[in-house]
């Protein structure tokens, strides 16, 4: 029954928040935000314990005041989610940017595959919708969710915004992905967290965590670059607000080593440029799940395991 009711918030919502005029929507989806913050419940408490590490200099006050920003980026997340669907090629080149327009022609030169690291940061759909139509195909992987009708939901909606979507966990999964990054396609994908429980152990914003070796794998599988991405949120000039690619130079593949420590130091490196872009905009960071290893509790969540 409750995954019922999920399924039907969720399909009720992306057909009417759209109906809905879009400055109303928003503030419904601000609204939505304070509440939840204000209920403090376990969801912006993990969300709180994460963005101390990104600020850790914060003090009580200053952290949730900061949460509070963080729920509304979430929610602002949500809303675009919903109307992304309708926003058309002017609408996308219109709110969205890259901080460095010369490292992203170097980067994409010729017809090369590009691999890129992001986190869970700003919107990460709107940048994939704006790449599809400015750059080239874009690929990624989706994890699965409960209830189906919602992962189905996700699905189309990112099938609809110009996006190639292979499901998590699916077999041969990064063999496709190699094939796609050899024909030319544009392969972003989430690693700030761990969702294998092997991830490769890493140092984030500071401390012990585990980051997902993907990107690195499929990057020196492929020869492709491997270049770590932030987005975050902007207002703009003439009001509401747009989103900000921060592109990171490609990282170094080491000359030597084994495969495993090449995509070990690979993907150290996109943690060290992270965790830089979530320093600078820490309230676009919607990490509400477990990160740290100091954090870990193996007896309750499974899908983490100590180092």
């Amino acid at each position: 029954m409750w995954e019922r009711l999920i399924a039907g918030a969720y399909l009720y919502a992306w057909r009417v928040v759209r109906l809905l005029p879009e400055r109303l929507a928003y503030t419904l989806f601000q609204l939505i935000a304070d509440f939840v913050w204000w209920r403090n419940g376990a969801a912006v408490q993990r969300l709180a314990t994460n963005l101390a590490r990104a600020v850790p200099d914060a003090g009580p006050a200053e952290l949730r005041r900061l949460t509070r920003r963080g729920m509304r980026s979430y929610m602002r997340y949500w809303c675009d989610a919903f109307l992304l669907p309708g926003w058309d090629g002017d609408r996308l080149a219109r709110t969205c940017r890259v901080d460095d327009p010369e490292r992203l022609a170097r980067v994409f030169e010729g017809d090369r595959g590009v691999v890129a690291a992001l986190a869970h940061q700003g919107n990460w759909d709107h940048a994939g919708a704006w790449a599809g139509v400015h750059l080239r195909q874009v690929t990624t992987v989706a994890e699965r969710l409960k209830p189906e009708a919602v992962y189905q939901e996700f699905l189309n909606y990112r099938r609809s915004i110009g996006i190639e979507i292979f499901p998590l966990g699916e077999p041969g999964l990064a063999a496709q992905l190699v094939r796609k990054v050899h024909a030319g396609a544009f392969v972003p994908l989430l690693a700030d967290r761990d969702l294998s429980g092997n991830g490769v152990p890493v140092t984030f914003l500071g401390e012990a965590s585990r980051m997902a070796p993907g990107p690195a794998a499929i990057a020196l599988a492929a020869k492709a670059p491997l270049m770590p991405v932030n987005t975050y949120y902007e207002q703009l000039p003439g009001g509401g607000h747009g989103l900000v690619l921060q592109l990171h130079e490609p990282v170094p593949v080491p000359a030597t080593g084994t495969k495993a420590e090449k995509i070990a130091a690979m993907t150290q490196s996109c943690a060290d440029a992270l965790s830089e872009g979530l320093r600078q905009h820490p309230e676009d960071w919607h990490m509400m799940q477990v990160v740290f290893d100091a954090d870990l509790d193996p007896d309750r969540d499974p899908n983490r395991r100590a180092p």
